[in-house]
This record gives structure tokens, C-alpha cells and sequence, in this order.
């Protein structure tokens, strides 16, 4: 006879009746319900989350596909950096046709840029050139329109100062005294 707390047999038979069936192993408790929120009112209701990515165990031996390779860039050759003081130049050489000592002092410095970046910078030789030149020939033409006028007025105090009934010579012509008002307003 086998022993009712620890049967050897899976049937068990009592003393005095037929074979029974060990009573079955209790089942495992089934996972709780999941409670969620529910929407607020006139919202749509929330995606089911996306599934978990795992990634399949690798197989030795054999060779494993990696990421493919980047495009090629879309347009043109690929981005640089900025060379500094480049754009300051260019700015300069604009400048140096209209104002002469603005643009001088913006290529000095664009050129000061770039030499310590250890770059080349065109524009702002360009502007220093044009810009000292025309401001020298600025100097030049001055000081001609200003020993002109000093020379012009110098004759028409002398020939025409008191009174006179001189000349005077006006772009090569001769312009009498009565033509001009010595009597600014």
C-alpha cells in the first residue's frame, strides 16, 4: 500500500476502494488586468505603443550586415568652415569705391583675421589697395580744387577789388570785372 502523503505511484488507491487521481497542481494566477486612463473628452485614443525591437543572436561564422553606407551629398561639394575675416573682406572692397578710410580700416582688419587663422584673404588686399589709392588721388584732387579757387579768388581781389574794371581769367576765358558779383548774399 503506498502512503497518501507521498504516493510513488501517480494513482493513488485507498485501503478499501478503487485507484483515484492525485488532485491536479494548482495553476499559475493570471496576470492582473492592465487599468488605463480613458481619453479626455474629443480626444482621439492613444496608439498602442510600438513593439520592442530585439535584435536576433548572432550566427559565428557567418558575416553579419552592418548600417548601410551614407548618401552622397545632395548638391555641390561638401560644406568648409568659414574662414574668418573673409566676408569682412569682401565688405571692405565694396566699401572702398564709396568710402575710402571705412573700408581701409575694415580690410586691415578682415587681413589681420585671416593671417591669424593662417588664411589667405584677397578681398581685404583688394580693399586696402583700392582704397588707399583713391584716397590719395581724394587727396590730390582737393588740394588742385582748393589752390584753384584760392588762385581765383587771389585775382578777383586784385583786379576787381575796388572799383576795378579789369579782367579776370575764368577757365582760360577772360571775364570782365562787371560780370561778377563781388558781393556775396
Amino acid at each position: 500500500m503506498s502512503d497518501p502523503q507521498n504516493p510513488s505511484d501517480p494513482t493513488w488507491r485507498p485501503a478499501d476502494g478503487p485507484a483515484v487521481e492525485p488532485p491536479a497542481a494548482p495553476a499559475a494566477p493570471a496576470a492582473p488586468p492592465v487599468y488605463t486612463q480613458p481619453p479626455a473628452y474629443n480626444e482621439p485614443p492613444a496608439a498602442a505603443a510600438p513593439p520592442a525591437y530585439t535584435q536576433p543572436a548572432p550566427t559565428y561564422g557567418a558575416t553579419q550586415q552592418g548600417y548601410p553606407a551614407a548618401p552622397p551629398s545632395a548638391y555641390g561639394s561638401p560644406a568648409t568652415a568659414a574662414i574668418p575675416g573673409k566676408t569682412l573682406g569682401i565688405v571692405a572692397f565694396v566699401l572702398s569705391f564709396f568710402t575710402g578710410l571705412i573700408a581701409l580700416i575694415l580690410g586691415i582688419v578682415a587681413l589681420v583675421q585671416s593671417k591669424k587663422a593662417g588664411h589667405k584673404n584677397g578681398w581685404a588686399v583688394a580693399a586696402i589697395i583700392i582704397s588707399s589709392v583713391l584716397m590719395v588721388i581724394g587727396i590730390i584732387v582737393t588740394i588742385v580744387w582748393i589752390t584753384y579757387a584760392v588762385g581765383l579768388a587771389n585775382q578777383v581781389m586784385v583786379n576787381c577789388g575796388t572799383g576795378g574794371s579789369g579782367f579776370v581769367e575764368v577757365w582760360g576765358q577772360q571775364v570782365p570785372c562787371s560780370e561778377i558779383d563781388t558781393n556775396t548774399r
